[in-house]
């Protein structure tokens, strides 16, 4: 591990100028991936800015109804807050899926938006990535890539994003705020991450040296019937090998309104806008949830070894919304 230089901020704008313009600088939640991708030398910082000490570690409600979690809030005290599991379930859900206790006490919401992919190729500095070394290649490719990227990936890297919060947000329409040395910012989280293209090593829309303050739910009165649905290779803490978030209301056998998302299939929260399209208006069966996902997963470019997640994403949405519509029509 590289030598580095520790400090500890104690007001936003005092983090946000510590860490300055200075790329080899990095802010410092909980660490639960920057230190370890700083033990295998994947980062380097110089130096840390240590913000857990910042009065961003409340929820609390907005003007019209909605949300504001503050960037420090730990992952445990998300999952637990009564308005979010009673209002956002799903959120509830997916952060739960997410981690071990011991890594929810720790880890932030800010945090893990900004975690990085768990890659293999990627969390070995041994090997050519181009996310780690821009220009090096992508060797998942043609080595293992199983559970990779099937939608939205590009000849320059087919890796996943981990987060099982952010398709939970991704669905909700949530909206990241942050601090810069210029002021305030904000980005819905549909913009928050980049897509991959030929520039993986740039993730996220985040201004240089920006600090993520909050996330930001807007009313969602369809959230309160929804959820979160994780597929891992085991039962116990693993990442993602497909997951879904979902939102349904329905009336007298028709959907009104939905809300989609899907996670371990993309460098990001993949937000399924197509097939919430076809859904809405249409009557809420299993055939009509099969034939949306199929027109969702129609732009799937798989690789050899992750065909499966075609076959899996589709199962998987028609299971999810087969189960919230059964609910509403049991009310």
């Amino acid at each position: 591990m590289r030598e580095f230089g520790y400090e500890r901020a104690f007001d936003v704008s005092g983090a946000v100028a510590l860490l300055g313009d200075d790329p080899d600088a990095r802010f410092l939640g909980g660490g639960t991936n920057l230190v370890d991708l700083m033990k295998t030398g994947v980062e380097r910082p110089a130096r840390l800015v240590d913000v857990r000490e910042l009065p961003l570690d409340r929820v609390e409600p907005t003007e019209d109804g909605g949300l504001r979690i503050g960037a420090t809030v730990t992952n445990s005290d998300l999952a637990a807050h009564p308005e979010v599991r009673g209002r956002y379930p799903m959120l509830t859900q997916a952060v739960l899926a997410g981690a071990s206790g011991q890594l929810r006490n720790m880890a932030t919401v800010g945090g893990n938006l900004l975690q990085r992919t768990r890659c293999g190729y990627f969390a070995d500095v041994t090997q050519p990535c181009n996310k780690r070394v821009p220009g090096t290649g992508c060797p998942a490719i043609e080595g293992e890539h199983h559970n990779h990227a099937i939608l939205g990936a590009s000849e320059a890297c087919v890796a996943t994003h981990p987060s099982d919060m952010a398709v939970a947000l991704a669905a909700l329409d949530a909206v990241v705020s942050y601090e810069t040395a210029d002021g305030p910012g904000e980005l819905p989280l549909a913009g928050f991450y980049r897509p991959v293209g030929d520039t993986p090593h740039l993730e996220t829309a985040l201004p240089p040296g920006a600090l993520i303050t909050a996330v930001t739910l807007p009313p969602a009165p369809v959230a309160a019937r929804s959820r979160y649905r994780k597929v891992r290779e085991r039962a116990s803490y693993a990442f993602a090998i497909g997951s879904v978030a979902a939102a349904l209301d329905v009336e007298e056998g028709t959907v009104r309104e939905v809300r989609l998302a899907f996670g371990a299939v993309a460098s990001r929260p993949w937000r399924a806008r197509k097939a919430e399209e076809l859904l809405t208006g249409a009557r809420a069966d299993a055939e009509t949830f099969a034939a949306a996902a199929d027109a969702e997963l129609a732009a799937a470019q798989p690789l050899p070894h992750n065909r499966y997640k075609v076959t899996l994403m589709r199962n998987l949405v028609v299971a999810v919304l087969t189960e919230l519509a059964e609910e509403a029509d049991a009310r």
